[in-house]
């Protein structure tokens, strides 16, 4: 789940981490007000979706008058941000930020991530910030900090002094770097996150270390045992095939291909996709329907995968393992009848009374191409929709 900046800021200065003075805004009308309660001379409108790249989509303007910050509240607020993160359609800008300007004198890459590969929390730093921090990583690996921590310990001091060093930063700075790196690792562990950067991170003047931006995700399935951090979606940013999917535990994902896929099991999901692309097609989604598919979530995905645009036709893959067969012909026929599907569909059932199932389907009233061999009917599907 990701949040919006200013909830991730809400969270570093609850953690002592220095963010700058802003005010959140939903109406152009109360920019003014916003700019006078900040003071001083110079005000960044940053818009609050949930994809970087802001910057580079018009998304963060800095102004050095109130009737500046006002027009750029304005322009934004009631639009979508496309940027390089987004798809064409973009994200909506419901919110923007008013926040104090800053003076920079340098900036930095701050973040915590979980490092599968290595079973451990991961410090990444890097004197490069402000920057696209992918494109660091790929052309100068070297200018990445990697330090790793071991998640059923603590960081310490030490540990932070040590990355302080590496990123060449005066000792006058090391308290105030170890506290703000201490709290990100507080609230990585205590929310359950997967990723959190700050960038940049920065140095001002006045030789202050200030996160000047804020991104965070947290752990879907962690979500259950913290409400706190739950509260915080905002359900307006997420894709509405999506959120409406996860209400029935479908696991789905929108694409842009013409033939729909419903499988049931994540690993054939993907290799059913695979296939499509390898005889010429294109998959429209990810959609694994999961284990214990039932007539209702089954109808589900059907209306899901029915509602995009661009789909030609639908391959149904499930492999009866934990479930029968028949019975996931039963619930396929009722699912069909439920929604009114009119796409052509084409269903290869394998596994537990698969040759009951193909039998069913093929019993029916409806206009349903089965095949039991998964090639011939990834080729079929492709066909089809063409």
């Amino acid at each position: 789940m990701h949040i919006h900046e200013y909830q991730a800021k809400g969270l570093f200065k609850k953690h002592n981490i220095n963010v700058p003075n802003f005010i959140v805004v939903s109406n152009s009308n109360e920019t003014q007000s916003a700019c006078e309660n900040l003071g001083g001379s110079l005000w960044v409108v940053k818009a609050q979706v949930h994809a970087g790249g802001r910057g580079k989509g018009g998304g963060v303007i800095v102004c050095n008058k109130i009737q500046d910050a006002v027009d750029a509240s304005e322009k934004l607020i009631g639009t979508n941000l496309i940027t390089p993160q987004t798809d064409a359609n973009g994200q909506p800008i419901n919110e923007v930020i008013i926040e104090a300007g800053q003076d920079i004198n340098k900036e930095l890459y701050l973040g915590l991530l979980v490092d599968r590969a290595s079973e451990t929390i991961t410090i990444l730093a890097s004197t490069e910030g402000g920057m696209d921090i992918e494109k660091v990583a790929s052309e100068t690996p070297d200018k990445i900090i990697k330090k790793q921590i071991d998640p059923l310990g603590k960081l310490s001091i030490n540990e932070c002094t040590d990355v302080a060093n590496k990123l060449g930063l005066d000792s006058s700075l090391h308290d105030q770097f170890a506290s703000a790196l201490l709290g990100l690792y507080d609230i990585f562990t205590e929310n359950d996150a997967n990723l959190i950067e700050i960038n940049p991170l920065i140095i001002t003047g006045q030789n202050e270390i200030m996160a000047l931006d804020g991104k965070i995700d947290f752990d879907d399935n962690a979500l259950y045992r913290n409400e706190t951090i739950a509260s915080l979606r905002d359900i307006a940013q997420e894709d509405e095939k999506e959120r409406s999917a996860s209400e029935y535990q479908l696991n789905y994902i929108s694409l842009d291909g013409t033939v729909g896929c419903m499988v049931n099991g994540a690993g054939l999901a993907m290799a059913t996709m695979d296939l499509i692309e390898y005889h010429g097609g294109s998959p429209a989604n990810f959609l694994d329907v999961g284990g214990g598919t039932t007539a209702d979530r089954v109808a589900k995905a059907f209306e899901i995968i029915q509602s995009g645009k661009n789909v030609k036709a639908i391959l149904v893959n499930i492999f009866g393992g934990i479930v029968r067969c028949d019975l996931i012909a039963n619930g396929i026929l009722q699912a069909i009848e439920k929604v009114g599907l009119t796409l052509p569909i084409i269903v290869r059932l394998e596994g537990t009374n698969a040759k009951e199932g193909l039998q069913i389907l093929n019993s029916s009233n409806f206009n349903i191409i089965t095949e039991a061999d998964l090639t011939k009917a990834a080729k079929q599907a492709v066909e089809m929709a063409k």
